[in-house]
């Protein structure tokens, strides 16, 4: 025996067995071929084939590769091994449920099975109870009485059947294998013979030790051979030899039949046949020898001779006898006395289930079946006793949660309502999850072993479904009859009440159908839905440990066993239970990669059959029903094909009940459509299973298939397809299939345009919606059985069809990568989101796309400020270049240079980027947009920084002659404080005096030095502003009057335009102008901003800065606005006021102001020298003071670099900080470090905490300038408060920084200098040089300098005067920061703020998006709120509208483009309203959206006032709303959600 084993490669499995694990993975494709070239490959293939359902297994021969000569082959042949020996081989090497997996399987190709099994090592009789567990018999019994036939369907080891047992006495020449193969089957070897292919002489585990039964079942037809199922027993071998199971068989059959050579055989022979003619018990002896016919010698007792007689002659004699027996014989001998279970009884033999694992696994399973079992309990009250969730409760949630989906009426009114019932149903739930059931249940799945743990589940499956077989099957016999009828009656003419009457019934036996089944499947419904309940409504139970449930069932899930997806009683999926069970499959497992493979096929079209014999797999199917819904099941990809393969796992989604005959009715096309749809979504690839071809049938699953394929390419999901034609006649007649191919492609293009009808798509031919090649994509398959079950075994052609099915899934699956295990939790929660809704394209929403888009988002930020921080670092060196004179030219080219390494390292990122991450798949989609927003983006800095360095050209180039001046101003003032202080040098220690004198003589060198230049004069805005509104002749008072109250600074802002509104005369009276429609309200303030914003960029693109002000600038502003006001009244039915004329102008000019007298305040800086000697004032005091200590020139020189070094460096410090706290802030601070959907948030969660309700208001209408109010709020907040120690110590550095490269310049003009013996003003030329990047350093004049010679001692000086600075510096006040020429919310402004800001046509709730133009991509956001908010109401009344647009496009309701049109457009096509609607993606979703819904009771009677309209009637506020608690006491999330 250790050899067989080590023959065939089983040597270690004795001890560590095979189990179902080992083959039911994703392995290499076979070869459908019926030979091995080694002994070792026997075992596994023989495994293989035998899941496959191919009875040939044990067929399979031995072919070496390598030629070998005829001596060998004849050797080879003779010591080969016996077929059997190699099936009783792996049944001794595998664990109990291969096994039993193994058995069930050798039962489908109705092969004989084994019952008693000699251990091979200890020779103890063993019975494999076990593996009989999960067969199940169905036959038809015809009364012998009458014509009346009844099917039953009995688990096999339950089964009461007659037994009638062969036994061979002694060597003989015929086989009774063979024999009884006539007996049973004609057409198939039921058990093995010495006849049978690969049959040897030398048998090791089968000779005279194994026992093989197999049943004969009728098929209830006049031919059957016998009318009840009847048990066969054969005893391998001599039974004088195997006397223990020998007497065994004796006796527990109803008839023995005995093989001798004759009746005067040895003395052991005549003595037990001697007795066993003694006994009462039938008996039949044939004997080899003799050829007698056959005798009754006594009751019950017959002997016939075999000689000279043919089998089948043989088989009919033995068939009428065994006839005979039964019907003439009765008592309790002859009553079917046979029963599996009952061999347990026996003392004998070692019963498999004894297993201590087997016996604790069964324990835990009988203690939930006796609680079933309590009170004698009827089957179908079961789950209202024990599994309350799931019942009544969840398909009332399931009917109201759809009906979210569907309003119509008072919708948010509705919806709140809805959304209580939803939740007291939860709550309800949780009363009811202290369900003992489901406790014990999954007590045992967390404290049982893991092969405990398996037996346990088994056993729960076996005993439930044996609970509930024999209730489901009267039922099921029932609906036949009932249905019967209802077909009877449709064909009648008249139909009747009695028709209508007969439906009734069947839908009642329908309902009492679905109560009485009752599987493993329910149990975990039920911990969904506990889960579900407890989740939603954040309960703690003391009963149940409800948040353990999904890491319970994703052991299940991980370990293979199937996981109900979508409950078909409810037809629901329980989102939260799945999403969470997937995260705990994750956690894990790690996000592995999966290829879903989603399986279509109408009711019992033998899919599960395909699936079990393509992958083994076994689907939550319980005894005898159809479960309707979706399942979910992992299959592990071997080793040996993960580098074929790009993925670790296939998941198998399976449908069940599309076109259950139990579901007949309005709602099956719904229900059908939805389910198709979710798994063709899910899939990368579908299976469509066809069974036959009956074209109406294939019309069917057709109808479902192409509309669900239509909707994947309108959501732009692609995945393909494979349609399976099974049960076809002639698989290899190629003409017939190119025929059914011809045929099929022209249903699917009929489909295709009825589809196309439906969903509004263009769509000729199935192509057009999928790519399909008719060719490739299907496959036939030859039909199951081979003859008429139930005696027939499955076609070997079949197992061939569904290997090659096996080939093309494989084939095509290794040229995709599939998708994460997270993804297809995204995708499950987005198609079924989008199923709820009417209209699934509309509302499909990509949540996992979404997620990789808004990463994308983070990313291209981060991007943007690498290129922007980079672009205002050169900005700031070339700005110093112009002002120290060195540069009076930017070439474009030489922009592009300097910033061409840091673009080079962002592309290389962004390549990185789309190539490495987990998520490039999704992200290849926009790869090159994103790759040409950041060159144009870049490009964009370039041409920015340009046109900006070129202004500071123009102003240099404008200052020119103050430049000049300056020179020659400087050399005066030296000249005069040299003069002054020789005066005074004796009053050198006298500071006070010092400074005395020279104050009164400074304003006279000032008067004196500037007695030729004109100075700038200060502007009046006011005046000017005045001058301007009076020469647009508007009257004095009503200017005076807009002015003084002060509203025109919040014209955009307004509530009600209506104030502004002319009254009209009629029938010779003055009446007030009605109240402006919600339209017109829209389109002036949308006037507002746009004059407002044009004005303002005339006004900003003039040069203020560089030539100064003139009151024509605003002249031209007013103009612009008059005009356009004139304009866009002429095209208006109604007039405004003047008021509103004088209001937009104050409110133009107000907004203009404080840029006009900044700019200003530039040019006075840049062009008037009073001002700009004012500014030298300390500097040449300073001078002055050193002339009065007859300081040398160096010293005097050393002080004046010193004071002009102290301007420049602060200047320098200030604008090196306001960028680097910029960058800090924009990496670290949580508001900016993302993307903009990040700031929004934020903003919302600044505003909420302020509570300003005129801030939320300039939020409602102007969303930018709340957010740059924000950023300049937080940077603020940031820098001067609670990160003011950073800022300071990034400001020390700076000075830092500075100082370092003063004293580089300072060694290398001193340097330069000693090596070349320069003067002064190489020195100083030098000096200025090596900082031109660094400082603006104005030049001073060498020739008042040039007796200098002791450069060293200069540098000393410098060093010694700017390490004083330095020290100054070191505390220099952050609000320096105010004077830097870049401001740090500025810089910000600009890189958070250069984004998308379309509003939304219904509610104006800004685009979320973090590029500005971001087309093709629609617009959209998270933040939608109720219209009422930006002041909608309903048409011809007051009531402001709390409707959400999210709400709004998953009702019955419609809207108008204009107030006054009669078209209405219904929301759910909101798309079809042209633009800005179908720019918008507005998704309807299950969001509470409670922020805004607190921000209107908050401030209810605020807006009320704001817009002159009220919340009441239709658009009064839900009670629910006013529950919801103020926003600090809320997550992050609580804005969102």
């Amino acid at each position: 025996i250790q050899t067989l084993l080590d023959r065939l490669h089983l040597q270690d499995k004795v001890e560590q067995k095979l189990s179902p694990a080992n083959f039911l993975q994703i392995r290499p494709p076979g070869k459908q071929t019926d030979h091995v070239t080694s002994e070792k490959d026997l075992a596994h293939t023989f495994l293989h084939r035998l899941i496959m359902l191919d009875y040939r297994a044990r067929y399979i021969s031995v072919r070496p590769d390598s030629p070998e000569s005829s001596d060998d082959m004849k050797s080879s042949m003779s010591d080969r091994v016996h077929p059997m020996d190699v099936q009783m081989a792996v049944f001794h090497c595998s664990d109990s449920f291969l096994k039993q997996m193994m058995i069930t399987k050798l039962f489908q190709c109705q092969y004989a099975l084994p019952l008693l099994v000699p251990d091979p090592v200890t020779e103890e009789i063993q019975f494999p109870l076990w593996t009989f567990r999960e067969i199940t018999k169905t036959w038809k019994v015809t009364q012998s009485d009458s014509d009346i036939v009844t099917m039953k369907s009995v688990p096999v080891y339950k089964a009461e059947t007659r037994l009638v047992s062969f036994f061979r006495l002694g060597s003989l020449s015929v086989s009774k294998s063979q024999l009884m193969n006539t007996l049973i089957n004609n057409r198939h070897d039921t058990f093995f013979h010495r006849s049978s292919p690969g049959s040897t002489k030398s048998r090791y585990l089968m000779d005279g030790v194994a026992e093989i039964i197999a049943w004969y079942c009728p098929a209830g037809k006049p031919n059957d051979d016998f009318n009840d199922c009847i048990a066969f027993c054969n005893l391998h071998g001599d039974a004088l030899l195997s006397e223990k199971q020998r007497d065994i068989l004796i006796e527990k059959s109803s008839i023995n039949i005995f093989l001798l050579a004759s009746l005067q055989s040895n003395k052991e022979s005549r003595s037990l046949i001697s007795s066993l003619f003694k006994s009462h018990k039938p008996l039949i002896c044939l004997t080899v020898n003799e050829n007698c016919d056959a005798v009754k010698t006594k009751k019950g007792k017959y002997i016939m001779g075999l000689k000279d007689k043919s089998h089948s002659d043989v088989s009919e004699q033995l068939k009428m006898i065994i006839r005979e027996v039964f019907s003439s014989l009765d008592g309790p001998i002859l009553k079917p006395s046979f029963q599996l279970e009952t061999m347990f009884e026996l003392s004998r033999i070692r019963v498999d289930e004894t297993d201590p694992a087997c016996q604790r696994g069964k324990s835990a399973a009988v203690k939930i079946i006796n609680m079933l079992k309590k009170d004698n309990m009827d089957v179908s009250k079961i789950k209202d006793e024990f599994l309350t969730c799931q019942g009544q409760l969840w398909h009332q949630w399931s009917k109201i949660h759809r009906e979210l989906f569907h309003l119509s009426g008072n919708i948010e009114m509705e919806k709140s309502q809805k959304q209580q019932e939803l939740m007291n149903i939860r709550q309800e739930q949780c009363a009811a999850s202290c369900s003992k059931l489901v406790q014990l249940f999954t007590g045992s799945l967390s404290s049982l072993p893991p092969t405990e743990k398996k037996y346990f589940l088994k056993w729960t499956q076996i005993l439930t479904d044996a609970l509930s077989t024999d209730d489901v099957s009267s039922i099921l016999k029932s609906y036949d009859e009932k249905w019967s009828e209802v077909l009877a009656l449709k064909n009648k003419p008249n139909k009747s009440d009695l028709l209508l009457k007969t439906q009734s019934d069947l839908e009642d036996i329908s309902k009492k159908l679905q109560s009485a089944t009752f599987g493993l499947e329910h149990i975990f419904r039920e911990m969904g839905q506990i889960y579900e309940a407890h989740k939603t409504t954040q309960r703690e139970s003391r009963h149940t440990d409800w948040s353990k449930y999904p890491e319970l069932a994703a052991q299940l899930m991980i370990s293979g066993h199937p996981i109900e997806l979508m409950d078909g009683d409810a037809g629901h999926v329980p989102l939260t239970w799945i999403s969470s069970l997937l995260e705990k499959v994750i956690k894990k497992l790690g996000d592995q990669r999966v290829f879903v493979l989603s399986v279509l096929g109408l009711q019992s079209s033998g899919k599960s059959t395909m699936l079990n014999t393509m992958f083994g797999l076994q689907f939550a199917v319980s005894a005898g029903r159809c479960t309707k819904g979706a399942f979910m099941q992992l299959l592990k990809v071997s080793e040996e094909m993960k580098k074929d393969l790009k993925f670790d796992y296939v998941l198998v989604v399976d449908t069940e009940g599309l076109r259950a005959l139990e579901l007949e009715g309005n709602n099956t096309l719904h229900h059908d459509n939805e389910l198709a749809t979710l798994v063709v979504g899910l899939g990368n690839l579908t299976l469509i299973n066809i069974f036959g071809e009956n074209p109406s049938d294939m019309q069917d699953i057709l109808q479902i298939v192409v509309q669900a394929f239509m909707r994947m390419k309108e959501i732009e999901l692609s995945p393909s397809c494979v349609f399976v034609h099974q049960n076809v006649t002639d698989v290899a007649a190629a003409e017939k299939n190119m025929d059914g191919k011809r045929r099929l492609q022209e249903k699917l293009d009929q489909m295709a345009k009825l589809a196309a009808k439906e969903e509004v798509c263009n769509a000729e031919c199935f192509s057009d919606v999928i790519k399909f090649d008719v060719q490739k994509d299907v496959k036939y398959c030859a039909q199951l059985w081979e003859g008429s079950p139930p005696m027939a075994p499955p076609n070997p052609g079949y197992s061939e069809s569904i290997q090659e099915v096996k080939n093309t899934i494989l084939s095509k699956a290794s040229k995709s990568a599939g998708i994460t295990l997270s993804q297809f939790k995204a995708n499950i929660e987005d198609l079924w989101t989008a199923l709820l809704n009417e209209s699934f394209v509309f509302s499909f929403k990509n949540t996992l796309e979404i997620s990789v888009y808004r990463k994308l988002e983070v990313q291209y930020g981060n991007w943007t400020w690498t290129l922007r921080s980079n672009m205002l670092t050169i900005e700031n060196q070339l700005h110093n270049r112009i002002k120290y004179e060195k540069l009076d030219e930017v070439e474009q080219s030489y922009l592009f240079k300097e910033t061409s390494k840091t673009y080079e390292e962002v592309k290389k990122e962004m390549i990185k980027y789309f190539e490495d991450d987990k998520d490039r798949e999704i992200l290849a989609q926009w790869r090159g947009r994103f790759e040409i927003k950041i060159k144009e983006f870049h490009d964009e800095q370039v041409t920015r920084v340009k046109v900006k360095l070129d202004g500071v050209i123009q102003q240099k180039k404008a200052c020119k002659m103050l430049d000049g001046k300056k020179s020659e101003f400087e050399n005066k003032l030296l000249q005069k404080s040299k003069e002054l202080a020789q005066q005074l040098k004796d009053k050198a220690k006298d500071e006070e005096e010092l400074q005395q004198q020279f104050s009164s003589v400074w304003s006279g060198w000032v008067t004196e030095l500037t007695a030729d230049t004109k100075p700038v004069e200060e502007i009046n805005l006011e005046k000017d502003q005045l001058k301007i509104l009076q020469e647009l002749r508007l009257e004095p008072t009503l200017i005076h009057e807009c002015k003084t109250s002060g509203r025109y600074k919040k014209i955009s802002q307004v509530g009600d335009y209506s104030v502004y509104r002319e009254k009209v005369l009629s029938f010779k009276k003055l009446i007030s102008g009605s109240a402006f429609s919600h339209e017109d309200q829209q389109q002036v303030r949308s006037f507002i901003d746009q004059v407002e914003k044009e004005s303002l960029d005339a006004i900003k693109s003039k040069p203020v800065a560089t030539r100064g002000y003139t009151s024509t600038y605003l002249i031209q502003g007013a103009n612009h606005v008059t005009e356009e006001v004139q304009k866009f009244l002429s095209e208006k039915k109604y007039t405004l006021k003047k008021e509103f004329t004088v209001d937009l102008l104050l409110y133009v000019f107000y907004r203009a102001e404080s840029w006009l007298l900044e700019s200003h305040k530039k040019f006075k800086m840049n062009n008037d020298p009073i001002t700009y000697l004012e500014s030298k004032k300390t500097q040449y005091y300073t001078v002055f003071r050193s002339f009065c200590k007859e300081n040398s020139s160096a010293v005097v020189l050393g002080e004046l670099m010193c004071e002009k070094l102290r301007v420049s460096t602060v200047e320098a410090v200030c604008n090196k900080t306001a960028i680097d706290l910029a960058g800090r802030m924009r990496c670290n601070f949580p508001a900016f470090k993302e993307n903009r959907l990040n700031l929004e948030k934020h903003v919302l969660k600044s505003l909420a905490e302020k509570k300003d309700f005129d801030d939320f208001i300039t939020y409602i209408t102007n969303p930018r300038r709340q957010t740059k109010a924000f950023i300049k709020a937080e940077v603020e907040k940031y820098i001067f408060r609670d990160h003011k120690d950073e800022a300071v110590n990034i400001l020390k550095k700076n000075v830092d920084d500075i100082k370092k490269s003063v004293t580089q310049a300072l060694f290398t003009a001193t340097q330069k200098v000693g090596n070349q013996r320069g003067d002064t003003e190489m020195w100083l030329k030098e000096f200025s040089n090596v900082l031109k990047d660094e400082l603006t350093f104005e030049s001073i004049c060498s020739e008042n300098f040039s007796d200098i010679k002791d450069f060293d001692f200069l540098k000393e000086e410098i060093e010694k005067g700017f390490t004083s600075i330095i020290k100054q510096m070191s505390s220099l006040s952050l609000d320096k920061m105010n004077e830097s020429r870049q401001k740090p919310e500025e810089i910000l402004i600009d890189q958070l703020c250069d984004c998308c800001w379309v509003k939304c046509p219904f509610c104006a709730a800004v685009c979320t998006n973090t590029m500005k133009d971001h087309s093709p991509d629609d617009h959209s956001t998270p933040f939608h709120r109720p219209d009422g908010i930006k002041g909608w109401y309903y048409r011809k009344t007051k009531v402001l509208s709390i409707s959400f647009c999210t709400t709004n496009v998953a009702s019955n309701l419609n809207f108008r483009l204009e107030s006054d049109s009669e078209k209405a457009i219904p929301y759910t096509q909101y798309k079809t309203a042209g633009p800005p609607y179908n720019t918008w993606r507005i998704t309807a979703d299950e969001s509470k959206l409670a922020y805004w819904k607190w921000f209107v009771c908050q401030f209810q009677t605020k807006l009320e006032n704001h817009y002159g309209k009220k919340f009441q009637d239709s658009g009064a506020i839900p009670d629910q709303w006013k529950k919801i608690g103020e926003p600090e006491s809320f997550p992050d999330k609580y804005i969102l959600t």
